[in-house]
């Protein structure tokens, strides 16, 4: 196993404070409404990238010569990470994005500094992109979203919060959005040492359950293509190092329908007035569907860049349920 839990112990003097120590808590609501289970909700929306993927980069790039230039492609928030971690550090950073980028996603990595091109249809051919620049520009690094251990690593700072909340017991399981497995992998590396009766499960979208199948073939799997509303977690081909930690170190991955993920985005929304991304409530919204047993669980809700149109089909659903509500009565 390449991640290293002291590694990730030591990350946490490292990491940029801002991304670090987010908050995490129970709403009695929120419980309420998952069936009366204990549910920790952790906010790695409360940053200023929006999402837990500020841990990772920041740790790669304190790995890196200071002012060495960095080269990564991204859907978006791994992009945002990587340019808010090299503008604080003195790195200049170059971002190859797909064609159907989130516009407020590119905004932002623009804001942070970066230089953003757009190469091709999808997160594929932006990743070959970024590659093949790399190899021309043999002064820059080229990150990998998912492959490098440390940024496995920084995430893994995310389950050390965790389990320190938990006073060291840990929870029936630790439900995760997966994407390209940096996130699961790290969490689960700290998890699976100091909480070992935990189970580790991740959400893959069930029109891109590259992850899933890839852990049942024992190898990278490839779809041919992806049909989801949750852009932050429709891989197509995982990586291969991210697999074999995921192997190691996940018990099961389970599917939610975008269905089920909008209606977990409404619920984040109406309980803890938070407004997700699609891939950022896939979590909640596992134990929403009843995905995941256990009556003490533990999910992080990462990713709060959502499209124009998908905060309007929000703010219609939120609607929808107010018009469906009990009607106040005059001394309420």
């Amino acid at each position: 196993m390449d991640l290293d839990v002291a590694r990730i112990e030591k990350a946490v003097q490292v990491i940029d404070p801002v991304f670090l120590n987010t908050p995490q808590y129970r709403d009695e609501q929120l419980c309420e409404a998952l069936g009366g289970r204990a549910v920790t909700v952790k906010l790695e929306t409360a940053n200023p990238v929006r999402s837990f993927k500020g841990r990772g980069a920041d740790l790669m790039l304190s790995t890196l010569a200071p002012g060495t230039p960095v080269v990564c492609a991204s859907s978006g928030n791994f992009g945002q990470a990587v340019a808010y971690a090299g503008r604080s550090r003195g790195m200049p950073v170059e971002v190859f994005v797909p064609e159907t980028v989130n516009p407020g996603k590119r905004e932002r990595m623009e804001t942070f500094g970066a230089r953003v091109i757009t190469a091709g249809p999808d997160g594929s051919s932006a990743r070959k992109a970024a590659a093949a620049h790399a190899e021309r520009h043999p002064d820059r690094v080229y990150l990998q979203d998912g492959l490098q251990a440390a940024i496995a690593e920084g995430a893994g700072t995310i389950g050390v919060e965790l389990i320190r909340s938990a006073g060291g017991r840990g929870f029936d399981a630790v439900v995760l959005p997966v994407g390209d497995g940096a996130l699961i992998n790290g969490v689960a590396r700290w998890v699976k040492e100091h909480a070992p009766g935990t189970r580790i499960v991740g959400v893959n979208a069930e029109g891109a359950p590259s992850m899933r199948n890839s852990l049942r073939a024992g190898r990278a799997v490839s779809l041919e293509r992806t049909h989801t509303f949750a852009d932050g977690i429709a891989v197509r081909t995982p990586l291969e190092d991210s697999v074999r930690r995921a192997r190691a170190l996940v018990d099961e991955i389970v599917l939610v329908a975008d269905e089920a993920i909008a209606a977990a985005m409404e619920l984040a929304a109406r309980t803890l007035g938070i407004l997700l991304e699609p891939a950022g409530a896939a979590g909640l919204a596992a134990i929403a569907e009843g995905a995941v047993p256990g009556e003490r669980l533990a999910t992080v809700l990462t990713g709060a860049n959502p499209r124009p149109e998908q905060v309007q089909e929000l703010a219609a659903r939120l609607a929808r349920s107010a018009r469906n509500a009990p009607a106040l009565r005059e001394d309420d």
